[in-house]
């Protein structure tokens, strides 16, 4: 599943045909240890045979499902998960067809999410088929299976789809509804015959039902867990295309086929590259993306095995309305949610403890195939930010393992976050340097050859590094990565340099935001280092080590920067590696600079070093870095919010050094540009008119005011930087216009956004008009939480105190997987003490085991303050010094 992450300036800105799957010759290897469960281990499924009606206009459906179970020892009763579902009947036959059946009583407990079914006398252990008949509910969120409205030209339209991940199949069929309980599945649906539907596998047949129907039969999925069924039903359009013999196809509300168009080409790559890469060939006959407007707080796509669904904003490209940025999302989900076919699909976690092994693995993955099929967006580049994201959750005292104990399923819910995707990517990212590229992608091929459509734990894939690893400890380093939260630090000590060599003796800490005097934790860190200008060399780092470098001159730590850890240099070797600059590859100019920000900020060194080093960034440093260093400057404007003197001091600053830079890059793209300069543009405009510089804001206003006699004043690449600008700085005349525009457009994809834009608002009473306008029907039943959140960034106590206020209305609003994150979330960017206390208010109302994202936010909230009361006096002091 891809998480929705924005950057905070983007923020600011706006198998073979014919036959059933293959299936291995043998069971796959077994688990090294038992699943988790919360059901009774007694009964276990191997085969399901699901029909549903659905009944869209009355959001309900009648399902009816016979399950192959194996009764393992004498039991009076089978419980299974379920939700919101009314049984009618239930009977239990034997699998041979002798013997009498036997009716069960059904007591649902909706609280457990569980049905139990018991049986007048006993059940033997043998094979039998379970079979149910209920009714369940069409939701208007994504979760189960659930409706989403959309305008069109002709009308509106509604289509349906499922999203089960991480326990909402339960809501659409009576199953073992955990991951290690894998079987295969057989769906048929009865649906209005000019729709099209849609699920893992190809259609098997299509029969004429009646009364304007049709029943549409697809063909038996393979062996898979219950959260990657997919059913989607709707008026489709389907563009295809093969990859290594394999049908692909992207499925479109009709008239957006040539939007699809990127996707579909990206896929077709994106397929081959893999099969290459694993060394096993995608099993299924086809693979589908689904496109569905709307949105979720919670994710933005789902790797349902052969059948994957992605909101239209993470998958179609509008030439009218999409950019840059939009286009490289479009193609880091695609790759993403492939990489989920092998690693979640084919080898699946046993549990939601190992859920990295889906959700780093696909990140990791997706960057790298990016980083190889688009070489000139400097992908590379980008994982530096994303282990700085995740560093900087990871080191406050909420932070968890990546491997992470998991009860609940509102516990597994909540483990879909920073932690399980950035740093699992990261530790990856690290370990595959450790062990070398070869090496480790022979050691992934092992693992999943070993575990095909089975179920596994870390350790599993530990063992298959090991035999490839040549002797280094790969399970031990893995393990102090993986079982322990937390961030190494490496203090670089002395260097002295004799006959041409360096000397420098590393000493291992921790980093921490929060807790300055905590113990440290310690790491088998793997190390690369060079003397600037020489070759790297390497080392394992455990509490302190000595590593001999070539070259005498500044000493570079994490060289290329695939070590999760911060490094702390002396002031001396800071200052050495500022005046060299220019000579460190972007990749290192950019971890240092994060490593100089994040330590400034928790005190470890002067808040004048992290403003020394953007000072002195040179004009040709490349987008990248620039991109970084406004991002930083408007982190540290947001902190001065609420004192408008001392913030108007610190954005003269701020705007001078910007200014220059946007100068050189310009309003209009040039032919021979860059991919990294047009993303700059867009990122300096976004900085400069959130410092509140006037000539872009005057540009900005001119090109939006003239874009109704002159084309060209908002060209797509900048319309929703110019709309968001726009939108935040809006009076009650700008946001009429806004709203007018957001109700007359067609575009479902278009319209969210506009939506979205009305709750930018700086001023006070215009955001209080889009929390009201939210609890209507208007926005759409997926984009009301949303604005919310929009509503929230600038005006948090409004925000969060509008939705307690009416929880009621809001609960509906919110997935119900992500509403103990929603709210707290709500009031993170305060910067008042009184929000902890609402915070902890409601953190009463919720089960202890869900509180986690809630004290995050809490621990965030207190390290914001304390970011205001003690570091930025001495950004003061260095504006003084240097003319600010």
């Amino acid at each position: 599943m891809r998480k929705s992450l924005v950057s905070a300036i983007a923020l600011a800105l706006a198998v073979s045909a014919g036959g059933l799957v293959a299936m291995p010759a043998q069971p796959a290897a077994a688990a090294s240890s038992p699943a988790p469960t919360q059901l009774p281990r007694g009964v276990r499924p191997t085969h399901y045979e699901v029909a549903i009606v659905p009944h869209a206009d009355t959001l309900s459906f009648d399902g009816k499902v016979t399950v192959d179970v194996d009764v393992l020892k004498p039991t009076a009763s089978i419980t299974l998960n379920a939700l919101g579902m009314k049984f009618a009947s239930a009977r239990l036959v034997p699998a041979s067809g002798r013997g009498a059946t036997a009716t069960a009583r059904v007591a649902v407990d909706e609280k457990a999410q569980t049905a139990t079914f018991t049986f007048a006398k006993p059940v033997a252990p043998g094979r039998y088929k379970l079979a149910m008949d209920y009714v369940g509910t069409i939701g208007t969120q994504a979760n189960g299976l659930f409706a989403i409205d959309y305008p069109t030209e002709g009308g509106q339209k509604r289509a349906l789809f499922t999203q089960f991940e991480n326990s909402d199949a339960r809501r659409f069929i009576p199953s073992w509804d955990e991951p290690a309980y894998k079987a295969s599945f057989d769906l048929s649906v009865t649906v209005p015959a000019d729709e099209m539907a849609v699920s893992n596998m190809p259609v098997a047949s299509k029969t004429d039902a009646g009364h304007g129907l049709a029943k549409v039969t697809f063909r038996t999925t393979p062996k898979m867990s219950t959260y990657l069924l997919f059913f989607g039903l709707g008026d489709f359009d389907r563009a295809t295309t093969t990859s290594d013999g394999t049908e692909i196809g992207v499925i479109m509300q009709k008239g957006k086929r040539a939007q699809a168009a990127f996707a579909l080409e990206s896929a077709k790559a994106v397929l081959h590259d893999y099969n290459e890469y694993f060394g096993i060939k995608y099993p299924l006959p086809k693979l589908d993306n689904i496109a569905a407007p709307g949105s979720s707080q919670f994710f933005s796509a789902m790797e349902n095995w052969g059948a994957i669904f992605t909101f239209e904003y993470a998958m179609l490209l509008d030439p009218s309305f999409s950019t840059q940025g939009d286009k490289m999302q479009v193609f880091g989900t695609a790759a993403h949610e492939m990489a989920h076919q092998w690693f979640g699909d084919l080898v699946t976690m046993n549990w939601w403890d190992n859920l990295w092994l889906n959700e780093g693995f696909a990140s990791w993955m997706a960057s790298r195939e990016t980083e190889m099929r688009h070489p000139e967006w400097n992908a590379a580049l980008d994982a530096v930010g994303t282990r700085e994201g995740a560093m900087s959750r990871d080191a406050v005292a909420t932070t968890h393992p990546v491997v992470q104990k998991i009860d609940t399923v509102e516990e597994a819910s909540q483990a879909f976050d920073t932690i399980t995707y950035a740093k699992g990517e990261a530790v990856i990212r690290m370990l595959e340097a450790y062990v070398g590229p070869e090496a480790w992608r022979q050691g992934v091929h092992n693992y999943l050859q070993a575990h095909a459509y089975g179920n596994t734990v870390s350790d599993d894939l530990w063992h298959a590094m090991d035999g490839v690893a040549g002797g280094k400890p790969i399970t031990r380093v893995a393990h102090d990565f993986t079982l322990q939260p937390g961030v190494p630090m490496i203090k670089v000590g002395a260097a002295a340099c004799s006959n041409g060599e360096t000397t420098v003796k590393l000493t291992q800490g921790e980093f921490t935001k929060d807790r300055p005097d905590k113990q440290p934790l310690r790491w088998h860190v793997p190390v690369i280092a060079q003397v600037l200008g020489n070759a790297t060399a390497s080392t394992l780092v455990e509490g302190s080590a000595t590593l001999k470098l070539k070259g005498c001159g500044p000493v570079l730590v994490n060289a290329g920067q695939s070590g999760y850890y911060r490094t702390l240099y002396a002031p001396n070797q800071l200052a050495a590696l500022k005046q060299d600059f220019t000579r460190l590859a972007p990749i290192d100019q950019l971890g240092l600079m994060g490593d100089t920000w994040a330590e400034s900020m928790a005190g470890l060194e002067p808040v004048s070093d992290f403003l020394d080093l953007a000072k002195a960034t040179p004009a040709d440093a490349v987008p990248e870095v620039w991109a970084e260093v406004a991002g930083s400057l408007m982190a540290l404007d947001d902190y001065y919010r609420g004192d408008q003197t001392r913030q108007d001091r610190f954005r003269k600053h701020a705007t001078a050094r910007l200014k220059p830079v946007f100068a050189r890059v310009g309003w209009d793209a040039r032919p021979d540009e860059s991919t990294s300069t047009t993303l700059l543009r867009t990122q300096l405009i976004g900085a400069l008119a959130e410092l509140g510089d006037q000539d872009v804001l005057k540009e900005v206003r001119r090109r939006y005011d003239a874009q109704a006699t002159d084309p060209k004043a908002v060209p797509a690449a900048l319309r929703k930087t110019i709309l968001g600008i726009v939108a935040r700085h809006a009076d009650a005349a700008t946001w009429d216009r806004l709203h007018a525009e957001a109700r007359a457009e067609k575009s479902p994809m278009i319209r969210d956004r506009l939506y979205g834009l009305l709750a930018a608002a700086t001023d006070k009473a215009l955001a209080q008009r889009a929390l009201d306008l939210a609890l209507t029907d208007e926005p759409g039943a997926t984009n009301s939480a949303g604005m919310i959140g929009s509503v929230s960034r600038r005006h948090p106590e409004l925000a969060y105190d509008f939705a307690m206020a009416h929880r009621a209305q809001v609960d509906k609003l919110v997935d119900s997987s992500s509403s103990t994150r929603y709210y707290p979330a709500l009031g993170g960017s305060s910067f008042d003490p009184a929000m902890i206390e609402k915070i902890k208010a409601y953190e009463a109302t919720i089960a202890p085991g869900a509180r986690r994202p809630a004290d995050t936010v809490i621990a965030n909230i207190q390290y914001r303050m304390m970011i205001r009361k003690d570091r930025l006096p001495a950004v003061d002091a260095w504006l003084a010094k240097n003319g600010g």
